[in-house]
C-alpha cells in the first residue's frame, strides 16, 4: 500500500503556487473553497447556457470582478495577476476568435469572461491553500469511496494538480510568448511554439516526477 510522504512544494516545484498571507480566504477551510470553485464554475456554464446573449454576458461580467476580488483578497496582485491575465491572453483571443466568427461578438465576450473568470477564481484558491492542504481535504471526501476501489490519494493529488496546470500553462506560454518577442520573432510561430512545447513536455515530466516522490506514481 502507497503511504503519501510530506506534500509541501518546495520552490520550484510544479505542485503549487501558494501566496502566504491571512486574509478571508487563507483562513477558509480548502474544502469549503474547492465547493466554492465547482459551483462557481457550474453557475457559469448555466448562465451561458440559460441566459439570454445580454444578460448572460452581464452574469459573466460580474463573475470575472468576483473572480478578480477572489484573486486580491488571496494575494495575487501586481505581477502575479498580470501574470496570469497575460498568460489567458494568449488562449482567450483564440476562443474570442472562434465564438466570434461562430456566434458573434457578444456571444465570444461572454464566453472569454466566463473562462477567465473561472481561471483567476481557480488561481485564488491554489494561491490562498497550500498542497497538502488541498491534496488532504479531497483525500478525506474521497475515503468513503475506497470500498468501491478509488484510490483518495491518487485521486486527490490528480486534482489538486489539475488545480494548477491551467495557470501553469498560461504562465508558461506568456514567458515563450515574451521570449520570442525580445528575438524580435514575435511573427514567427515556430519561435513561440517549438519553446512552448518543451516546457511544456517538462512540466509534465516534473510533474510525473513530484508524484512518484510522493509514492503516488507506484501500482
Amino acid at each position: 500500500m502507497t503511504r503519501r510522504r510530506g506534500l509541501r512544494a518546495p520552490a520550484g516545484s510544479p505542485i503549487g503556487s501558494y501566496v502566504p498571507g491571512s486574509g478571508p480566504l487563507h483562513r477558509t477551510s480548502p474544502g469549503v473553497k474547492l465547493l466554492a470553485l465547482a459551483a462557481f464554475a457550474v453557475g457559469i456554464v448555466v448562465t451561458q447556457q440559460a441566459l439570454a446573449p445580454v444578460p448572460a454576458l452581464v452574469c459573466g461580467l460580474a463573475a470575472l470582478a468576483l473572480g478578480l476580488l477572489a484573486a486580491v483578497i488571496a494575494g495575487l496582485r501586481g505581477r502575479r495577476l498580470l501574470r496570469v491575465a497575460l498568460g489567458f491572453a494568449v488562449v482567450g483571443a483564440l476562443v474570442f476568435a472562434f465564438q466570434a466568427w461562430q456566434h458573434g461578438p457578444v456571444r465570444a465576450l461572454t464566453v472569454t469572461s466566463g473562462l477567465f473568470a473561472l481561471v483567476i477564481a481557480a488561481s485564488a484558491v491554489t494561491a490562498s491553500t497550500r498542497a497538502e492542504e488541498m491534496v488532504d481535504a479531497i483525500t478525506r471526501g474521497l475515503r468513503p469511496f475506497r470500498r468501491f476501489g478509488v484510490d483518495p490519494d491518487r485521486v486527490g493529488l490528480a486534482f489538486s494538480l489539475a488545480f494548477r496546470a491551467l495557470p501553469e500553462a498560461f504562465r508558461i506560454a506568456a514567458e515563450s510568448r515574451d521570449a520570442a518577442r525580445a528575438r524580435g520573432l514575435s511573427r514567427n510561430p515556430r519561435a513561440y511554439a517549438t519553446p512552448l512545447v518543451i516546457r511544456m513536455v517538462a512540466h509534465a515530466r516534473d510533474t510525473g516526477a513530484a508524484m512518484q516522490a510522493r509514492g503516488l506514481g507506484d501500482d
